[in-house]
């Protein structure tokens, strides 16, 4: 009995591990629509977060296609491109942004890896350095606690959240002053994006001003379960209601990508890997 009830587990385990290797590499591609007085054109947006060295087919081949088919005209990224290591391959990301910014302009915010490699420089050297310099080279907007306007009705901002914001179980909170402190105050009469890597913070972004917060970091919650959503964020928080989908508040929203990649726990279930698309509409009347 005891037997069976092992070689049960066994081949319920490896059913989950071989279905967590499928979804990893089955690309969604998701739409969200929002309404604002603020532009005067419709844009559509594609956002990209976490996608940690990952390779939809060969040289991103697939992801690419998938980013040709929506045919944005702006992409914005949500760091964690690459995986932060002493001898990081920063290859893959590199190929697939040098690709992507003959299509459109991208604005590049960091997350905790890119923010990692900046700042234990005795651990990573001048890969932090290389890194940007090459993001810049090929005309990416870099947008480490700064603010860059993409036409004359959006503005992009991008903070660089210190560690203590990424700690396991109780992160510090982050103040709306803080953000100010960071990037400066937020724009009024454009339409405000702020990119965020953290999604914990989404009260403390809409207030400093932003009328769209783009998040990932969460990675979906690893496991997700029907009506309970995300299992386990990568700073061990459970069952958060904000580790994927799309929020709002007072008018303001916050969309959170499930990520592109893994990292560390190396398993999808229920979750797959996610481009985000915001067609964001003007509204009249």
């Amino acid at each position: 009995m005891w037997l069976a009830a092992g070689m049960l587990s066994a081949a319920a385990g490896a059913g989950l591990l071989l279905r967590s290797q499928y979804e990893r590499e089955q690309l969604s591609v998701e739409r969200t629509e929002i309404l604002t007085e603020k532009i005067t054109r419709d844009c559509r947006m594609v956002f990209l977060s976490d996608l940690h060295d990952h390779e939809f087919g060969d040289h991103n081949k697939r992801l690419l296609h998938a980013v040709d088919e929506v045919k944005p005209d702006v992409i914005l990224i949500g760091g964690d491109m690459m995986v932060s290591r002493e001898s990081a391959d920063l290859r893959v990301s590199l190929e697939l942004i040098g690709e992507l910014a003959k299509r459109c302009p991208i604005y590049y915010g960091n997350g905790n890896h890119e923010t990692r490699m900046n700042r234990e420089r005795k651990n990573f050297g001048m890969q932090y350095d290389i890194y940007v310099r090459e993001l810049k080279k090929m005309g990416v907007r870099f947008l480490s606690n700064r603010t860059m306007k993409f036409r004359d009705d959006i503005a992009v901002t991008g903070i660089d959240l210190a560690e203590r914001y990424y700690k396991k179980f109780h992160p510090d909170h982050l103040r709306p002053e803080e953000i100010g402190r960071l990037a400066g105050p937020a724009e009024r009469e454009r339409f405000q994006i702020l990119l965020c890597h953290s999604p914990l913070f989404f009260d403390s972004c809409r207030k400093w001003g932003a009328d769209l917060t783009l998040s990932g970091h969460f990675h979906g919650g690893t496991i997700r379960l029907p009506y309970l959503g995300g299992v386990m964020t990568p700073q061990f928080q459970f069952f958060l209601p904000w580790c994927a989908g799309t929020f709002e508040e007072s008018g303001k929203y916050m969309i959170v990508s499930r990520g592109l990649g893994t990292h560390s726990i190396n398993i999808r279930l229920n979750n797959k890997p996610q481009l985000v698309v915001v067609n964001l509409k003007r509204k009249t009347g």
